[in-house]
């Protein structure tokens, strides 16, 4: 058996009002337009996450709404808090909490992209892997059917997309 998991940084957010705390920073019209195409990307894969863990981050949660907007289906989804800045150790926790066949964990970085780097077992073939921008979005696949038994270097690439190779 296999299981999913999807990793996806926030889209572009708006940095217009300095006055702003971080955790309250909305989505700007980039960011808006990105995440509804991150889920029509997932939609035509087949890859539409049972459930889905999003920061408590405004700019967070504008992302998965902007995903959800594009799925046919309406996957659950919960807000999870310790999401916000979470480090590579705490996405692995909470990957390995997960429920369902396939999973979606929307955060930050630099620990969404250090996860990502470390729960591939081979970096995906893109040249802003490495960065992993806003909106990047990586699939990975695990043998098994228990979430607990998940590692680092175990996961196999499935994809890595970022809006900008989106139509």
């Amino acid at each position: 058996m296999t299981m999913c998991l999807i990793l996806t940084r926030h889209a572009k957010s708006d940095w217009g009002d300095p006055a702003l705390d971080d955790h309250d920073r909305p989505l700007n019209a980039r960011g808006l337009r990105d995440a509804p195409r991150i889920g029509t990307w997932l939609q035509a894969k087949g890859l539409v996450p049972e459930s889905v863990s999003v920061s408590s981050a405004r700019r967070a949660q504008e992302t998965w709404h902007g995903i959800a907007s594009s799925l046919d289906a309406s996957p659950e989804a919960r807000t999870a808090g310790h999401l916000y800045h979470a480090s590579p150790d705490v996405l692995l926790a909470h990957a390995r909490a997960g429920r369902g066949r396939t999973q979606m964990l929307i955060g930050h970085n630099p620990g969404m992209a250090e996860a990502a780097h470390r729960f591939a077992g081979q970096a995906a073939d893109h040249p802003r892997f490495a960065d992993f921008p806003t909106c990047a979005t990586l699939v990975l696949a695990f043998d098994g059917d228990d979430w607990r038994a998940i590692d680092w270097g175990t996961g196999r690439v499935l994809g890595f997309v970022t809006p900008h190779d989106l139509p």
